[in-house]
Order: C-alpha cells, then structure tokens, then sequence
C-alpha cells in the first residue's frame, strides 16, 4: 500500500484545512487508517483513527470535537477535517495504514504517506 498525503498550508488561527490520503492497492474498506503528526522538537503523536470494515473512529483529546476524521472506500482516500485550528496544532501530518487488525487500538501501523505541512499562525 502506498500512501499520499495532501492539503496542508498555512492558516490563521479559528480557521479549517481539509487534509486527504490517498491509497493505491486493494481491500481499502478493509484497512485500519489513521492520522499522526509531529510538532518541531516533538515526538511524533497520535490525532485520530478510523477502522476498516465499522468505520469507527477515535481522536486524541487534543482535537476531539474540532477534527474529524472520515474515509471514501470508493475513492480509497481518507480525510481529516480540520476546525478551529490553533497554532499548536502546527506539525507535520503523517496518514498510515495497516490491515484491519490491531492498528486501530495499538496505533501502530504497518504504512505510513510522507507528510504534509500544516502551519497555523497566531
């Protein structure tokens, strides 16, 4: 499974971004998806997931209530809306992927998209 990641920028503080991963391969209803990023400095941290198969999702507290994350099996593309963005949720987001299994409560993942740049100013 490849990964790839899109739609970061730059955005004021109380704004929205909409990132999206898109996957090639097959049997992406069936794969475990979910979003990390990592701050300057910081170790890399978990934002949210989604499950294959029940689509149900998780999200660190950190952004619970102003991220969502969603996925388009058609598509094979998964998406994480973003509002009321604060400047320290500025990172690089990472999407990963793992075969529906354990990722999804381990969040451990088994691929992981190069990143994009999400950059919130004050």
């Amino acid at each position: 499974v490849q990964l790839q990641a899109s739609g970061g920028g730059l955005v004021q503080a109380g704004g929205s971004l909409r990132l999206s991963c898109a996957a090639s391969g097959r049997s992406f209803s069936n794969y475990d998806l979910g979003w990390f990023r990592q701050a300057p400095g910081k170790e890399r941290e978990f934002v949210a997931a989604i499950r294959g198969i029940t689509g149900s999702t998780a999200y660190a507290d950190s952004v619970k209530g102003r991220f969502t994350i969603s996925r388009d099996n058609a598509k094979n593309t998964m998406y994480l809306q973003m509002n009321s963005l604060k400047p320290e949720d500025t990172a690089v987001y990472y999407c990963a992927a793992s075969p529906y299994g354990s990722a999804f409560l381990r969040r451990t993942y088994d691929y992981w998209g190069q990143g994009t740049q999400v950059t919130v100013s004050s």
